[in-house]
């Protein structure tokens, strides 16, 4: 890369509002070839408006777009593709009933004699662009049931396919296993070594060292910093990120533990998981590590009873709960926020007031029938108290940020009152400032007296948080580790296998 070589794309001194909105003020990003550019900020701090202008869904009120030097207007999202440009979203949208081929190739199918679509070499281009990429996908076999990381390996072939030479990955990874992350960025990596200039969209940070040569960091639609990864520390990008240290994301807690509120022994789930026994104490969180299926969602599951168990005894104060019964633990004081918010945790069409509430529905009833001052009285208390950004409770809980989303299942439980609390990657997919709203969060429920069992796969987060770490592999307990005793090494050591 030398200076007289141009940028693949440029944006410069870019304003876009939407009505008294300033989403973007005065944006300027360069895109070169052969490189993994990162875009970090907070919800709201201007990201997606970028991803629109690049992609062409948003045209710039003031600035100017680039493309190999030269300016360009965009006159909706085909012009952009014109241009070379792919956008490749968080959840990828295909055709599930067609081949991955023909989904590869959908409008520019190869075609023969009388307009009839070559299959044989739409299937030989498919099976060349996944060999090119590392990745052995079988373009002949149909899309549906396909992971959310094969689909999006798909979408990076349909780029490839139409020369795309800028590409924007937008929250590739949020749904991702470690494994599967780890392919992605192998295949980004390709990417940049063949020419392209890629702009990488994460929530965390640890991606973005790992995969990103450079950084432009957003707050309130502004242009805060650009630099290289390796002259910017991870407690500088967190700050111009949020104006908060690193030591900021995990709030200091220095309060005793009680009594033991929650109590596992022996549970057992044939070829999942075997011989758990644990405890959590009153005012303690608790962090449950390990690798993805390690087992540790699952014991979560058997605890609140979603799961059976064939074999274990789990108590709550003292009393044994029946197992493969949720509403039982609920009522002995045990609430549990799923993995997935949006599948697990919420009923996206539903009114946010209607999901805050959905287990508390005896509460706000009234002869049988569902009270709306009640509901809303309710769920606008745990709006208020956690902080939920909304317009009206009215509105459908779809309509709000992941990071307010994910404070609307907290609500809903902590409105249940419960004695101990799991919480199951708490902070996926949410912004570093709403991380820190749900640690503090977290924090303050403990020192209340709730007993806190947090399962995350972020190692950084269980150590922040954590006032004991137990560490999973391949369905058992292999280490239980002090706050002073858990450090990277030995949590990884338990979670490959090795002694804790």
């Amino acid at each position: 890369m030398t200076a007289s070589v141009p940028p693949l794309l440029e944006l410069r001194d870019v304003h876009k509002s939407f009505a008294a909105v300033h989403a973007l003020r005065g944006v300027s990003l360069e895109l070169h070839a052969g490189e993994v550019h990162g875009l970090a900020g907070e919800n709201g701090a201007g990201k997606s408006t970028v991803v629109r202008v690049i992609g062409g869904e948003h045209r710039p009120d003031t600035g100017v777009v680039l493309v190999d030097g030269e300016p360009v207007d965009f006159g909706g999202p085909r012009d952009a593709r014109q241009h070379g440009i792919a956008v490749i979203h968080q959840e990828p949208t295909q055709f599930p009933d067609l081949t991955v081929a023909e989904n590869v190739f959908m409008g520019r199918q190869p075609l023969r004699s009388f307009r009839r679509i070559d299959r044989a070499s739409m299937n030989e281009r498919a099976a060349e662009l996944f060999s090119s990429l590392g990745v052995p996908i079988d373009p002949g076999r149909v899309t549906r049931g396909l992971s959310i990381a094969d689909q999006q390996i798909i979408e990076i072939g349909k780029a490839l396919s139409a020369q795309a030479r800028i590409i924007v990955m937008d929250e590739p990874t949020a749904t991702l296993s470690t494994v599967e992350a780890e392919r992605l960025f192998r295949v980004a990596r390709r990417l940049a070594d063949g020419g392209a200039a890629l702009l990488f969209i994460s929530h965390r940070l640890e991606e973005m060292y790992e995969i990103c040569q450079r950084v432009t960091v957003l707050r309130d639609g502004s242009l805060v910093t650009s630099s290289a990864m390796e002259s910017i520390t991870r407690d500088e990008l967190v700050r111009s990120m949020v104006g908060r240290s690193v030591e900021q994301l995990y709030p200091s807690r220095d309060h005793e533990a009680g009594d033991e509120a929650l109590v596992v022994t022996g549970l057992r789930r044939a070829g999942v998981f075997n011989d758990v026994s644990f405890s959590v104490r009153r005012g303690e969180i608790v962090g449950l590590a390990g690798l993805v299926g390690s087992g540790r969602s699952e014991v979560a599951r058997a605890i609140f009873g979603v799961d059976s168990l064939d074999a274990g005894i789990v108590t709550v104060g003292g009393k044994r709960l029946p197992g493969g019964n949720p509403r039982a633990a609920i009522a002995a004081g045990v609430a549990m926020v799923p993995e997935d918010r949006r599948e697990q945790g919420l009923i996206l069409d539903l009114s946010i007031e209607r999901n805050a509430t959905l287990p508390r529905l005896g509460a706000v009833a009234r002869w049988g029938l569902v009270s709306r001052s009640r509901e809303r009285a309710l769920a606008g208390r745990w709006a208020d108290r956690l902080g939920v950004k909304r317009r009206r409770l009215a509105d459908p809980v779809a309509t709000l940020s992941g990071g307010n989303q994910q404070k609307v299942v907290l609500g809903k439980w902590l409105a249940t009152e419960p004695v101990v609390l799991i919480v199951d990657e708490p902070t996926r997919g949410i912004d570093i400032g709403a991380k820190v709203e749900v640690h503090a969060l977290l924090s303050e429920l403990a020192a209340q007296g709730i007993a806190v069992l947090m399962i995350s796969s972020e190692l950084s987060e269980v150590l922040g948080m954590a006032d004991r770490v137990l560490v999973m592999h391949e369905g058992r307990l292999t280490a239980e580790l002090t706050k002073e005793e858990a450090t990277e090494e030995t949590v990884l050591q338990a979670a490959t296998g090795g002694v804790g």
